[in-house]
């Protein structure tokens, strides 16, 4: 999109508002809505400031201390936004709307190093250093429940009605009660040229699953947040809420972020699959190792909530392992296609997982799987749950934390700055879960303790 194209969508009225934002932390767009003119007014150099303490706040917007980027004892100055042209687009699901995503700049120019969109692209300039292009598509889940936004906070989140009476699991008649909203997110990302390949029912009551088609890595993860807003916007305006918690309640599916990845070479063949010997090839087997061997230490960028790691569970198709098998779901790794289409799925995120983060880790681990030309190993034939010698997944945010500080591939991969600011604010929600009162506990314990 030419600068020329956005004044003239502007001076025939059909744009009104240019949103500046950029992807915090928590996957959240983060930024001001600009009137058209003032955006004109800017120029093509367009750029606006935001406070630096978004990248170390809470969920609730609390400044958090500790924190090198950003403090009160620093007085809490700005961070430059500056958006990347490429990502203009209408959003359809707002009226007379276009988003720009920006990267994050301090006051002299250097990028921010801890945003998690820099982040991305500098592991994705590794691999261009090596030839090599990641094509990656996200394949997310997410619950619809009746009543909206304000009546699930009005009933403290404890009365939640999935919008279907029954499981829909690829079930075309089930996802009927629905369709409204799914109909509107096919057709909106489309025109918001967020490509979609498809909706089906998951497996539990209200569950839904939307595949995104793939494309590069940056691409897609700008794809994948403004999908999220999209369709928590969407479902609102239907009188729904959307909720991409991994674990929503107890009793019910967990919900995940698939990812699919592959590499392509400088001739645009995927270079994962040996085309003279038509097996996969050497660099999907080093690359798959990596993964295996490091995501393990990195489960803060997988799985960056406290919420995140009650979906692994066993035969529920979320993984409880680091193992790798053929078309097999109980793996945390499947690999699945042929040729062009060869790719591997990790199954580790869950639909809360920041996908800057998540795509920096599998790259990390994948390229360090191919400088040392790491052997993978046998993979998992049959159930992955069973097998007891292979490494688990973290099971909790401490002990992700703990995985995180022992192993020192975070730092290696991602700079000691950043390992340190996300070991941070995991630290952080840590000890303020561990602080809270739940209602299970009052349940449990006050009459009977």
């Amino acid at each position: 999109m030419t600068e020329n194209k956005i004044e003239t969508l502007i001076g025939s009225g059909e744009l009104e508002t240019i949103i500046l934002a950029f992807p915090d932390q928590y996957t959240r767009l983060m930024g001001k809505r600009l009137t058209a003119s003032h955006y004109l007014d800017l120029g093509s150099k367009a750029s606006i400031h935001a406070c630096d303490y978004l990248l170390a706040a809470d969920l609730d917007l609390n400044p958090l201390p500790g924190f090198k980027l950003a403090s009160w004892e620093e007085g809490y100055g700005d961070h430059i936004l500056k958006p990347d042209m490429s990502t203009f687009r209408i959003l359809p699901w707002y009226e007379k709307t276009a988003i720009l995503i920006c990267d994050l700049f301090h006051e002299n120019e250097e990028a921010v190093a801890e945003s998690p969109r820099n982040i991305l692209k500098n592991q994705l300039q590794a691999l261009t250093g090596l030839g090599l292009t990641p094509i990656m598509a996200s394949e997310l889940e997410f619950y619809l429940f009746k009543g909206g936004y304000d009546q699930a906070e009005e009933n403290g989140f404890s009365e939640l009605e999935p919008s279907t009476p029954f499981r829909i699991d690829y079930f075309v008649a089930g996802t009927n009660r629905d369709e409204d909203v799914l109909r509107e997110v096919r057709s909106k990302m489309s025109e918001a040229g967020i490509e979609i390949e498809g909706s089906k029912g998951e497996w539990e009551r209200g569950q839904h699953e939307v595949n995104l088609k793939a494309c590069p890595a940056l691409e897609m993860a700008d794809r994948h947040v403004i999908f999220k807003d999209g369709v928590k916007s969407i479902a609102a305006k239907h009188g729904k809420a959307a909720t991409f918690m991994a674990k929503v309640d107890e009793n019910l599916a967990g919900s995940s972020c698939h990812i699919h990845l592959s590499l392509v070479d400088e001739n645009n063949n995927n270079a994962f699959w040996d085309h003279n010997l038509n097996k996969p090839s050497e660099i999907f087997e080093h690359f798959l190792a990596g993964c295996l061997a490091n995501t393990g230490s990195l489960s803060l960028f997988l799985a960056p909530n406290i919420n995140s790691y009650k979906r692994y569970r066993a035969a529920s198709f979320a993984p409880t392992s680091l193992a790798w098998g053929t078309d097999n779901r109980t793996c945390g790794f499947r690999v699945v296609g042929r040729e062009h289409n060869f790719r591997i799925e990790c199954r580790i995120p869950g639909a809360d997982a920041n996908p800057y983060l998540a795509f920096s880790a599998l790259l990390a681990s994948g390229m360090d799987g191919l400088a040392q030309k790491l052997a993978l190993p046998g993979e998992q034939i049959g159930n992955a749950y069973e097998n007891k010698n292979i490494r688990s997944v973290s099971t909790s945010l401490s002990r992700a934390i703990a995985c995180f500080k022992e192993q020192d591939f975070a730092m290696k991969a991602f700079g000691a700055g950043v390992a340190e600011h996300y070991l941070k604010l995991a630290t952080l929600e840590l000890e303020e879960s561990e602080r809270v009162v739940s209602n299970w506990e009052k349940r449990r314990y006050f009459e009977r303790a």
